[in-house]
């Protein structure tokens, strides 16, 4: 269609307009606003200890105040190497409340891939735990490159009383001791303060709050600069998506990593803003996810497909409680409709796709919660979010009535650019006749009549087959309708007649061992063009994942080049 923003006023199936306003909000003035309303209400579980919003924003404040002793200010960039822990949340609010900027690491890193990060971030500081996972990396890093300082907290310390007391008895294999160095600091030591310091004034549409990694699109990391409006639209656009939002209980599992930005917006960000409580996770765990459902009652529960698929897989699924659960949102990765189906079936649960990138700030589109929505679609862009389909070849040009083309967003979540990089800025956003800047996704879509939009593949990840053009998506989706595939990736080999062919790899369900790639081959190929048909399908065990659980194309890429499968892995970009 010509004008889909005509769909988005006229048959908007999000609560309120589509085209609402949202002021100019600094993250420290969010969190600080709910703590007012909220005082003693819990904000954080953590394993059965609750901190409430006046608790939390206490430990921010006193995060801001050590580090100003410490000679660190507005400006500085700051590091944050941990899971899901309360050290979490109080530092990187703390940050925010100095004037400063968080950049946020995966604590799966290596040392070598922390320490280029630090570098090309400037990261003079660094939160851990004292964790044989993260501490003796974090401490390689402080050697070898130009941080200058870690803090570094305790799990222990952070639990329960009696859960205290067992891990430090049965756990004692994966504490790591604190060496005697000048420059590491206790997190304790570091609050020891009444968090009385005075915060400097912000600007929440200049002043840059967090660098988050992102693959980029030719797999160099590259840090998406996000400011306090940025970050604050987006848990507001997110928040506004929940019909129920102020009428009950707002309760949210979080088992996604906050250090990855699906989870800092939909989890940490947003429901900080609405007042409502995180149950807190240090990583995902099916067997604990299922009993945290069991214990706490949320309301909604966040993830990627991988993650619904484990818990419906698990077990103890059958056992589980899954009365409370109302709302949860899929991202990260397309997600099968058999998936959504099974799922929602089985929990009773509301299972809603969406959509989004680093670049913007964690969410661009999604299903409704309640009402009709659309099976195979990222849903309608959420409030105040601009989408187009530009030409594929020629960005500058809308593609033409009818036919795919890459997806290009615009609005108040969009990033500002790539950290230190303003050279790729006139690849990475292009502009309208009317001077609109547009953030380029590298996704190829589509948008129908009534404001929906599918994605049908990754501008890069398509195969040219003798110059016609596959797109890896739609052989997968066909895929998935094969009882016995769980997971299903489709590459680009080379060919010397063809220049590329297609090679589907799948891992299967665990009833399934006795399905060959042959067969599978021969059951998909009469389904697919000509020009898609698969030269093998390949059974493994298993597919890679990214971080948050996700399929990795690229990680299948590069695996095969190991294996002297590809001379070289195609370029690829992570989305969120």
């Amino acid at each position: 269609m010509s004008d889909p923003e005509h769909a988005w006023r006229t048959n908007y199936r999000h609560p309120g307009p589509w085209d609402q306003a949202l002021p100019p909000l600094s993250m420290v003035d969010a969190f600080e606003e709910s703590a007012r309303r909220k005082g003693n209400a819990p904000l954080l579980d953590f394993l059965g200890r609750h901190y409430s919003f006046a608790e939390t924003l206490d430990g921010a404040n006193r995060v801001a105040c050590g580090l100003k002793a410490l000679g660190y200010g507005p400006g500085d960039r700051i590091g944050l190497f941990l899971p899901n822990v309360p050290h979490y949340v109080a530092a990187y609010y703390g940050i925010l409340k100095l004037g400063a900027t968080v950049v946020n690491f995966s604590p799966l890193y290596s040392v070598d891939e922390l320490a280029a990060q630090v570098a090309d971030s400037g990261t003079r500081l660094l939160f851990t735990l004292s964790a044989t996972a993260l501490l003796p990396t974090a401490l390689k890093v402080l050697d070898k490159s130009g941080l200058e300082r870690l803090i570094v907290g305790s799990v222990a310390g952070a639990l329960p009383p009696t859960k205290s007391i067992l891990y430090r008895l049965f756990k004692r294999a994966e504490v790591a001791e604190k060496p005697n160095d000048p420059r590491i600091t206790a997190f304790s030591q570091l609050i020891a303060n009444d968090g009385a310091c005075v915060a400097p004034q912000i600007d929440p549409q200049t002043h840059l709050a967090l660098i988050q990694y992102t693959g980029g699109t030719t797999g160099v990391p590259k840090g998406a600069m996000l400011t306090h409006q940025n970050l604050s639209a987006n848990a507001r656009q997110v928040a506004k998506l929940d019909p129920d939002l102020g009428s009950s209980l707002d309760r949210v599992l979080g088992v996604l990593p906050f250090f990855h930005v699906f989870a800092n917006t939909c989890v940490l960000n947003r429901t900080i803003l609405t007042g409502g409580e995180i149950v807190m996770l240090p990583r995902f765990d099916a067997a604990q996810a299922l009993a945290a459902i069991n214990r706490t009652k949320p309301t909604a529960l966040p993830g990627v497909p991988t993650m619904f698929q484990a818990l419906i897989d698990h077990p103890h699924a059958k056992s589980t409680d899954w009365s409370s659960l109302k709302y949860c949102i899929s991202g990260g990765a397309p997600l099968p409709a058999e998936l959504k189906k099974r799922f929602e079936a089985e929990t009773g649960a509301t299972l809603i796709e969406g959509y989004g990138l680093s670049e913007s700030s964690g969410v661009v589109s999604a299903n409704p919660y309640r009402g009709e929505g659309k099976s195979g679609t990222i849903g309608q862009p959420i409030v105040a979010t601009r989408v187009r389909l530009v030409d594929k070849e020629d960005p500058s040009r809308d593609a033409p009535q009818g036919e795919p083309g890459e997806i290009v967003l615009a609005g108040p979540q969009i990033m500002a650019g790539y950290w230190d990089r303003p050279e790729t800025d006139n690849t990475t956003f292009c502009h309208d006749a009317n001077g609109t800047r547009w953030l380029r996704t590298g996704d190829v879509g589509q948008i129908d009549e009534d404001g929906f939009i599918k994605i049908v593949d990754r501008l890069k990840d398509m195969i040219s087959v003798g110059g016609f053009k596959v797109f890896p998506k739609h052989v997968e989706e066909v895929l998935y309708h094969h009882p016995a595939i769980k997971e299903a990736l489709v590459v680009g080999m080379p060919d010397p007649r063809m220049g590329e062919v297609p090679r589907a790899y799948v891992a299967l369900n665990e009833d399934a061992e006795q399905v060959t790639g042959d067969d599978l081959r021969a059951w998909l190929n009469p389904q697919v063009g000509k020009h898609e048909r698969v030269d093998a399908v390949v059974v493994r065990k298993k597919l890679p994942k990214t971080m948050i659980g996700k399929l990795s194309r690229k990680d299948l890429l590069l695996e095969i080049a190991a294996e002297g499968g590809r001379p070289e892995p195609l370029p690829f970009r992570e989305g969120a």
